[in-house]
Parts: C-alpha cells; sequence; structure tokens
C-alpha cells in the first residue's frame, strides 16, 4: 500500500500550524491574566495583526460571507507552534 508522504506532509504541517497558533493564543491569555505589568509581559503579548477578508460569495441560490480572518503573532504564538512542532515530530 502506497502513501502519499507529501500530502501527508503538508496536512500535518497545516495541523500543526493551526494548533500552534490556538497554543499560543491561549498562552497570550493567560500571560494578560496572571502576569503583572511589566516589561516582560508587554514583550510576550505584544503582537502582529495580519488580516483578510471578508470574501463574499453570491451563488443565485446561496449567498455568503467569511471572514475577516484575522491571525494575531507574537512571542507566545511562536512558542506555542514550537511546542505542537516537537509534539507532532515526536509522535512519527
Amino acid at each position: 500500500m502506497l502513501v502519499d508522504t507529501r500530502r501527508r506532509g503538508i496536512v500535518r504541517l497545516v495541523w500543526t500550524l493551526v494548533l500552534g497558533l490556538f497554543l499560543g493564543g491561549l498562552l497570550t491569555k493567560l500571560a494578560q491574566l496572571f502576569l503583572p505589568d511589566s516589561a516582560t509581559r508587554d514583550f510576550l503579548i505584544t503582537g502582529v495583526n495580519a488580516s483578510l477578508g471578508p470574501l463574499s460569495v453570491d451563488l443565485v441560490a446561496v449567498a455568503f460571507t467569511l471572514g475577516p480572518l484575522t491571525v494575531t503573532l507574537n512571542v507566545l504564538t511562536l512558542v506555542g507552534i514550537a511546542i505542537v512542532a516537537l509534539i507532532a515530530r515526536s509522535w512519527i
């Protein structure tokens, strides 16, 4: 039985990024709640926002709008992606 390893690798990469972004968002919220006001807290929670959308699709029978999709990257998001990547690598 042949397995398309390239497709499996792309799927694993996408899942790693998605789960890493969620974990990074969770770490950011925890840092906002529990770290005292300091330069370290500001460094960890300050992020760069990228957004795409909204995308409107109007078919004759159905119309829908997607978006806007916003991704916020900060240090804790990168840490979350790294943690998920290390865990996913150990599952191979």
